[in-house]
């Protein structure tokens, strides 16, 4: 049996690897923490889990769903952007269902990348924006995030014969992994940019409901004439604990929307509808849920960055998303230091090279364990770091 030269190409997802690891520790005994990827351990709001036990009931939902996502869900998804950031979509063109953000992000390149054509990339940045490009001959370019710009690109920096083969460029604020997030001012900045050069604004936006301290984060199309140039993904994982249940959107641009539903319903038969109408009830949750949910997240935060206080190790501030960004101790090799720390401890963080070559010298700290658990693993950390 012979596999495709292109899969030499595309490589192992980091949380697939680091799962295989965490599994030999745990058949080892070990008590595994795992703080390296984000899956949400609190549940969704009990109107959503009600609607999905209620609707997995009904005969007529068992069926194929609509490629597109259901009528009502594509109406719930424009709604929400009404009242949520106050922009217009119109349900039929300019939404489409995603099994999971994932799915669509994943997509994209096949949609619009021609060999020889270019995706600008985050680095660090999540893995997926990039893995997609090698297996379609498109080319990557990497804009580095810096601590001292804000972790945002400078996109004035991109050369000129790289911005006439662009196609795509990826954008994600509140931003994972660097917790960054941008001023209004800046995603202004990129859509003009964006507008400039003939380019497609890819915004990936899935913690805009995991805030506190007041923030409220933006959607890219708030941004007047956003909308011809710019999609947006959203996801119901990180926003209402739904990680598992794989039902996203992409909303904007109907011209992109067209191009990914073209590809997307010759490679899936949509989601399954008691899902999508969970997912409705989700997207009208009210504002109380979010806030107490947050305050929750907010306090383990503070756990986590305490610990790194009392060793000594700096962090990004925020008041956003599931994770802290720290900075390793001078010298140190985050692959080496992540598996000698989740061997010696159990605890697993993820090493900020995974997330690119701008990640390297940082760690990625999830933070989605009660508050006694997350305690514990910065202990075990602190005791590991002191040699004690």
């Amino acid at each position: 049996m012979r596999t495709a030269k292109r899969l030499n190409n595309l490589p192992t997802y980091v949380f697939a690897a680091i799962g295989n690891r965490v599994r030999e520790l745990k058949a080892a005994g070990i008590d595994v923490i795992r703080c390296d990827i984000g899956s949400p351990d609190m549940a969704p709001p009990q109107p959503v889990v009600e609607a999905m036990c209620h609707a997995v009931q009904q005969a007529d939902k068992h069926g194929y769903s609509s490629f597109y996502g259901s009528p009502p869900y594509r109406q719930a998804v424009a709604k929400y952007y009404r009242r949520r950031f106050s922009v217009e979509l119109d349900p039929e063109t300019q939404t489409l269902a995603l099994i999971g953000s994932k799915e669509g992000i994943y997509h994209l390149p096949t949609a619009f990348i021609d060999p020889g054509t270019v995706v600008l990339t985050p680095d660090p940045g999540y893995a997926t924006y990039r893995n997609a490009i090698p297996l379609v001959g498109g080319e990557m370019f990497s804009m580095p995030l810096r601590e001292e710009n804000g972790w945002l690109p400078d996109l004035a920096a991109i050369p000129a014969d790289v911005l006439e083969r662009a196609r795509i460029l990826w954008l994600n604020y509140p931003n994972n992994p660097t917790t960054a997030v941008a001023p209004f001012s800046f995603l202004e900045q990129a859509v003009a940019f964006a507008r400039q050069h003939g380019i497609l604004l890819a915004y990936d936006n899935p913690y805009c409901e995991v805030t506190w301290d007041g923030y409220v984060a933006p959607s890219v199309l708030q941004v007047p004439g956003a909308v011809d140039v710019a999609i947006e993904f959203n996801s119901f994982s990180k926003s209402y604990n739904m990680a598992g249940w794989r039902i996203g959107m992409v909303v904007g641009n109907q011209e992109a929307i067209a191009a990914l539903a073209r590809l997307k319903t010759n490679a899936d038969t949509g989601i399954f509808q008691a899902i999508q109408d969970a997912a409705i009830v989700a997207l009208d949750t009210k504002d109380g849920w979010l806030v107490e949910r947050n305050e929750t997240y907010r306090q383990r935060r503070q756990v986590v960055t305490d610990g790194l206080d009392r060793m000594g190790l700096s962090y990004t501030k925020s008041p956003a998303t599931l994770y802290v960004w720290a900075n390793l101790p001078a010298g140190a090799k985050s692959m080496d230091y992540t598996a000698s720390l989740r061997d010696a401890t159990g605890v697993s963080v993820c090493p900020g090279a995974a997330l690119g070559p701008g990640g390297e010298g940082y760690v990625r700290i999830t933070f989605c364990h009660p508050v006694d658990r997350l305690a514990e693993a910065m202990e075990r950390w602190e005791k590991w770091m002191s040699g004690s």
